[in-house]
């Protein structure tokens, strides 16, 4: 993959991350399935970037930032399930 590729992916990455982060802030009630749904897919994509583009710290963050991202789709899955 070429680092001009690897780089695209992790600016998309970037974005959803932003964008998680945004939507949670505005508003009062966000839907836990798209915070951290975009927030593993941008934590996926940015480790894409990071496997191309090797930085540790970055790569260690990630992982992390997926794990909790997992953790919360597991409990929305278990609120949704606990509510029917």
């Amino acid at each position: 993959m070429s680092h001009t590729l690897a780089n695209a992916i992790g600016f998309c990455g970037t974005a959803c991350i932003i964008f998680a982060y945004a939507y949670t802030t505005k508003l009062d009630r966000p839907n836990p399935f798209i915070q951290h749904g975009v927030n593993l897919l941008g934590a996926a994509l940015l480790t894409v970037s990071l496997l191309v583009n090797m930085n540790p710290a970055s790569f260690v963050l990630e992982f992390f930032w997926a794990a909790i991202a997992i953790w919360g789709l597991v409990k929305a899955l278990r609120n949704r399930s606990n509510a029917k």
